[in-house]
């Protein structure tokens, strides 16, 4: 793996149960101890095993003490339905595909261990004059009296907007082909679960990776 600097801060975009691009990211930027991770959210649903993504986070937890994970709606769609609030909405938005890959590794329902692990993700995470966030921030609203549902679905209004939140917001879930970097947002969701790529950005330097899908 290629040498990596010191103290960098990182965020990864939507995984979506991609677990091998996730591999392959991680071997390309190669984060160690003293490097900051942020993942944006959405881990699960639609892709191949969820189960597997959610295990490497949490083997990753001890090596990387500065890993910070956020919620995103689709974390909270499977909260909800092991709560049993919206079994249909989990379902029809590529939850089966996340259930699968828990039968398929011998489970029959969710282990305690990873319900834990979605209960306790936090939905918004500041540092260094960044704003990390799954989905976006509502216009004209301070941050800290945002609502749950904006930071998890809010799309249009909040990316059809240049409002300054007083810092540069870095958000995932609405898939573009590229990295998106313009004045106060950037936006890391590169479709890898719709034959896109998973990104990555530094943003102590700039530097991106992007693995493409097959």
């Amino acid at each position: 793996m290629p040498d990596a600097p010191d103290k960098r801060l990182l965020a990864i975009g939507d995984i979506h149960g991609c677990l091998d691009l996730f591999d392959r990211l991680l071997d390309q930027v190669a984060p160690g101890p003293d490097d900051r991770l942020i993942l944006l959210g959405d881990l699960i649903d639609r892709g191949p095993d969820s189960f597997g993504v959610i295990e490497r986070v949490l083997a990753l937890r001890p090596v990387l003490p500065q890993l910070t994970v956020l919620r995103g709606n689709h974390e909270q769609m499977l909260l909800d339905y092991l709560t049993g609030r919206d079994t249909l909405m989990f379902l029809a938005n590529g939850g089966g595909a996340t259930l699968s890959s828990y039968r398929r590794a011998g489970f029959d329902t969710i282990p305690d261990e990873h319900r834990d692990f979605f209960a306790g993700l936090p939905s918004l995470h500041r540092e260094d004059g960044f704003i990390f966030v799954h989905a976006g921030l509502r216009p004209g609203i301070p941050v800290d009296q945002q609502q749950e549902d904006d930071l998890l679905w809010i799309r249009g209004p909040f990316l059809h907007s240049d409002w300054d939140f007083g810092a540069t917001v870095v958000f995932g879930h609405t898939p573009q082909a590229n990295i998106l970097r313009r004045p106060g947002r950037i936006g890391l969701d590169t479709g890898a679960v719709y034959g896109g790529s998973l990104s990555c950005i530094d943003l102590t330097s700039g530097r991106c990776w992007s693995i493409p899908a097959g």
